[in-house]
């Protein structure tokens, strides 16, 4: 398999799943992760620590590949998410430095919010010029004259 086939079949996979919602959420728990694990001595001991701090970040990761890999329920997984993401503040070194709350929080909207088998959105222009050609174009069927006739080009 050539790069350019592997590159199309990936845009296809991708495609079809809220893909930039479920690497967001994947990204935010992992950075929340390492902040619990950094040996800075700027970490906040804010909360429970222990299994808590550790838990809702992995719970964090594994929504997010569960919305890649299974996006029928990304609907339960971005909410479960969202309230993991949230509860990260008082677990995990405010939320990993508010970045991993903030990346979580993100990626659970984007998931929530993504629609299946959606077509793509038409510019207010392109939809204007089609709208404008369907008129003149149903306006010659009827006889009409057309817009533009007899002005210079």
């Amino acid at each position: 398999m050539t790069f350019t086939q592997w590159r199309d079949r990936f845009h296809g996979w991708r495609g079809h799943r809220p893909f930039a919602g479920g690497v967001l959420l994947v990204l935010g728990g992992a950075e929340i992760l390492v902040t619990m694990k950094a040996p800075l001595p700027v970490i906040l001991h804010v909360g429970m620590q222990g299994l808590a701090g550790y838990l809702l970040p992995t719970l964090m990761v594994l929504c997010g590949l569960l919305i890649l890999f299974n996006p029928t329920q990304r609907l339960f997984y971005s909410i479960i998410a969202i309230m993991l993401s949230l509860g990260t503040w008082l677990t995990s070194n405010i939320g990993g430095f508010v970045i991993g709350l903030l990346m979580g929080a993100v990626g659970s909207c984007l998931a929530f919010g993504w629609v299946p088998d959606q077509e793509p959105r038409q510019s207010r222009r392109k939809r204007h010029q089609e709208k404008q050609t369907e008129h003149t174009v149903q306006s010659v069927h009827k006889g009409g004259h057309l817009p533009e006739a007899g002005r210079p080009a």
